[in-house]
């Protein structure tokens, strides 16, 4: 069966507790699964997320003054943390931002002095008596709504939102800018960083992912395609054109070649549940980096280093310029990433361990456990089970993960399939 390009899934996000997981596709729809309460008969049913609500968020829009098509794919979800009964969320495409609320009813009025039960206005001269109204149950029913439209804030491509830890702002950032808004303001944001050179000839980097400190509302982090990543403060200006601190690796002369400055740019940046680490992903490694340590990075991971006498091939298919996100699990000590041939990565970062798992239909089977997958350079010694870095699928790759934010349960997006994996009996990574 032929997959629909729309049915590629986009974006994976848990919410704040973990029981609702929201994906989005390149149609612009979003799915909600919501996580099923367990039960005494079947203990097991607990963690099977089944689907709670679909809507179309964005539809295609076309730009008449630039003729630009703007696709309906949704780059990113998130989720403000939950105040009453309703839930929302932020969904954007490369131009507008929009802020949904997801509710819930279950009861429904009944008994109007002025309507009959087809909602039809009756003919007042009929009614002869008052009647109190009363809520009756019915069946549940999940309705989402649209409740702000953020649009017309953005010259360049959104890649990032992030709901800032004060719970009534949050920033958007796009190739170039980013900028803050209000959550209850749609028609003004504030620019809070802009790397526009004044000739866009001079350009030598742009801005990749950016992301609010879990816990300090005037902290946030954005990186760069040039590997670098900047902490801005901003109680300290108005415009973060100064950043307070930035993180960078210094390059080995000796390893330098014509696709260095490709697959060093990051294209991922996740601040740990502390706020102590950062956690970045550029093509071939995963970096975790102290926030008290700008030179280096605390803890360098090797994703798939064999891919390393691939590249040529991988730029000319345009695989190298795929942008991978990263993960940690609830505890900041383990981190995951995503892989080609629908592999992805963890990584112990206590025992220094890792393992390579696939995400397959093989491997969804209820209860199935995950065999551990090797990957050995064209040439090198095979195991039984061992693939070959010439026989992985390019087409097959990992881009989206998240991980539950306190349980081990973990979401990978492979093209058009979501697998929800879930460590049943110990706390390990197996």
């Amino acid at each position: 069966m032929q997959n629909k390009v729309s049915d590629i899934i986009s974006t994976v996000e848990f919410n704040h507790n973990g029981e609702l997981l929201a994906t989005g596709d390149k149609g612009g729809r979003v799915v909600i699964f919501q996580r099923e309460p367990e039960t005494k008969t079947e203990p097991f049913s607990q963690g099977e997320y089944n689907v709670y609500s679909t809507f179309q968020s964005h539809e295609p829009e076309f730009d008449y003054l630039k003729s630009l098509e703007i696709e309906e794919k949704i780059n990113k979800i998130r989720w403000l943390p939950q105040q009453n009964a309703a839930h929302f969320l932020l969904s954007t495409n490369d131009k507008t931002i929009k802020l949904w609320k997801v509710s819930e009813r279950d009861k429904r009025p009944e008994g109007y002095n002025l309507k009959d039960e087809e909602g039809r206005i009756k003919d007042i001269s009929t009614v002869t008596s008052l009647q109190v109204p009363v809520l009756k149950p019915m069946d549940l029913m999940v309705e989402v709504s649209p409740r702000r439209v953020f649009a017309n804030a953005h010259t360049y491509h959104v890649n990032s939102i992030s709901v800032n830890s004060d719970y009534e702002t949050y920033m958007s950032a796009d190739d170039l800018r980013i900028n803050l808004w209000h959550l209850d303001i749609t028609d003004r944001s504030f620019n809070i960083v802009d790397i526009k050179p004044a000739n866009m000839e001079d350009l030598t980097e742009v801005i990749t992912a950016a992301e609010f400190h879990p816990h300090h509302c005037n902290l946030f982090v954005y990186s760069s395609s040039k590997g670098t990543l900047r902490l801005c403060d901003m109680r300290e200006a108005a415009l973060c054109d100064k950043h307070s601190k930035l993180f960078e690796e210094p390059e080995d002369p000796s390893a330098h070649s014509f696709f260095s400055e490709i697959i060093s740019s990051v294209s991922d940046v996740k601040f740990s549940h502390s706020g102590r680490y950062l956690l970045t992903r550029d093509y071939l490694t995963a970096k975790v980096w102290d926030l008290n340590m700008e030179r280096k990075p605390l803890e360098t991971y090797q994703v798939h280093d064999y891919l390393r006498s691939k590249l040529c091939s991988l730029y000319e298919n345009d695989c190298i310029f795929d942008k991978f996100e990263c993960a940690w699990n609830g505890s900041d000590s383990v981190i995951m990433t995503g892989a080609y041939n629908n592999f992805f990565r963890m990584f112990d970062r206590n025992t220094k361990r890792d393992v390579t798992l696939e995400a397959s239909r093989e491997s969804s089977k209820p209860r199935a456990v995950l065999k551990p997958r090797r990957v050995c350079s064209a040439g090198g010694k095979r195991r039984k089970d061992d693939i070959s870095v010439d026989s992985l699928d390019f087409t097959k790759k990992i881009l989206h993960t998240a991980w539950h934010p306190t349980e081990n349960i973990i979401a990978i997006a492979a093209t058009n399939n979501l697998y929800i994996f879930q460590d049943k009996l110990n706390s390990e990574m197996h």
